[in-house]
């Protein structure tokens, strides 16, 4: 049984609003107080992620210049960095638990991509 559900589709139309709350939650959330790292690193990963989402080539994409493939290595290395962030750079409170939830999530969406079924390749 393969649990991968998380489509190109699915993953398409996520993306976007994970990228505003990235920019958003921080605020709402009254990210930084402690550490303005806290605040920035979220608004600046949200940035990113919505030029990314722009620039992919999947359903939501605008341009669709960088494969999917790309996407999903970037969205892994967003998710270790913010699994690593909290401990590199001394987040505590609300901050810490932001970037920890943060990061499962997704390390959790790109682990449970679903491959695209390839054509069968005849040896």
């Amino acid at each position: 049984m393969n649990i991968r559900f998380v489509t190109k589709t699915i993953h398409a139309y996520l993306d976007y609003p994970v990228a505003l709350g990235l920019i958003a939650l921080p605020m709402a959330l009254n990210l930084g107080q402690p550490n303005p790292l806290a605040f920035w690193l979220s608004v600046v990963t949200g940035v990113a992620a919505l030029i990314l989402t722009v620039l992919t080539d999947h359903k939501t994409g605008v341009i669709r210049v960088l494969p999917y493939s790309f996407h999903l290595i970037v969205d892994f290395a967003v998710g270790v960095v913010f699994l690593a962030a909290p401990l590199v750079l001394g987040f505590k409170g609300i901050d810490l638990a932001y970037y920890i939830v943060n990061a499962i999530a997704v390390l959790t969406v790109v682990s449970l991509h679903k491959p695209d079924v390839a054509e069968p390749q005849i040896a």
